[in-house]
């Protein structure tokens, strides 16, 4: 069944499915697991949008696969077995009685096909997320965690919701062949990683920093700027670390949280 199919199907809980542990490959139940825990973090963190905007995950092997959310699920219900795997044209390749939101697989897709170090794509719609995409200037070098991340934005002009599949060819020449965080204009935020704790704290770093930048403008003072030595000398630091470093040791401390919460994300 293809990702355009109808939506009127009733969407049945994610507890309910049964547990494909040991049904498909080890690589891919990991990476499974930990799309799932992202899923829960997201909603942990409030920045979820519903049943809305995306997170996906390429499956380790050769098929160019990738894990997607079952549409119709709120972050927080999302398990490892209920994720959906797709092919890079939008066919279900396993399963399941979930259907995929046309546009996730539209911008999803198209970092996937890309870029080989998608291994992870976050994609979200926050207050402060979508306040920022919405400012002429994108995200200023105003604080540390700004200046972290600033120089590996890439921006893209808002199109309409992601339906129309040549959208892709650009979405992939704005992001270009280094940058791994993407402001969508007037739309949201998007950050990509080798896994899915690299995608998820550059997405905290980048989302905490728009947070700041809106708090910081809305008082209407004029903001203190950082000299541009030291905001570049930030942005090689942050450059060194987003690559595994932060994620081994935060992402574990994550799941601990989430497991002291709800382990249902593991199913």
């Amino acid at each position: 069944m293809n990702v355009r199919e109808n939506f009127a199907m009733r969407v049945p809980p994610a507890h309910g499915i049964e547990s494909l542990e040991g049904k498909v490959s080890p690589e891919e139940w990991r990476m499974r697991v930990d799309l799932a825990a992202t899923y829960r973090l997201v909603a942990m963190h409030g920045w979820d949008d519903m049943i809305f905007t995306h997170i996906s995950a390429r499956v380790p092997g050769p098929e160019h696969h990738f894990l997607i959310n079952p549409y119709g699920l709120l972050f927080e219900e999302i398990t490892a077995s209920s994720l959906v795997k797709i092919d890079v044209d939008g066919n279900k390749v396993q399963d399941a009685p979930y259907p995929v939101n046309p546009a996730g697989f539209t911008i999803h897709s198209a970092l996937h096909m890309s870029r080989d170090d998608a291994h992870c794509v976050i994609h979200l719609h926050t207050d402060d997320g979508v306040a920022v995409s919405a400012q002429a200037d994108g995200l200023l070098p105003l604080d540390q965690h700004a200046m972290a991340v600033v120089s590996d934005i890439a921006y893209h002009d808002y199109e309409g919701i992601a339906l129309d599949l040549d959208e892709r060819e650009r979405l992939v020449a704005d992001l270009g062949r280094d940058k791994h965080i993407m402001i969508l204009r007037n739309h949201g935020t998007l950050t990509l990683g080798k896994s899915c704790s690299d995608a998820f704290l550059r997405m905290y770093y980048l989302e905490r920093a728009c947070t700041m930048q809106v708090r910081a403008l809305s008082g209407g003072a004029r903001p203190n700027r950082v000299n541009q030595g030291v905001a570049e000398k930030t942005a090689g630091q942050g450059a060194m670390i987003f690559e595994g470093m932060l994620g081994a040791l935060a992402w574990p401390a994550l799941l601990r949280k989430l497991d002291r919460t709800d382990e249902g994300y593991k199913h």
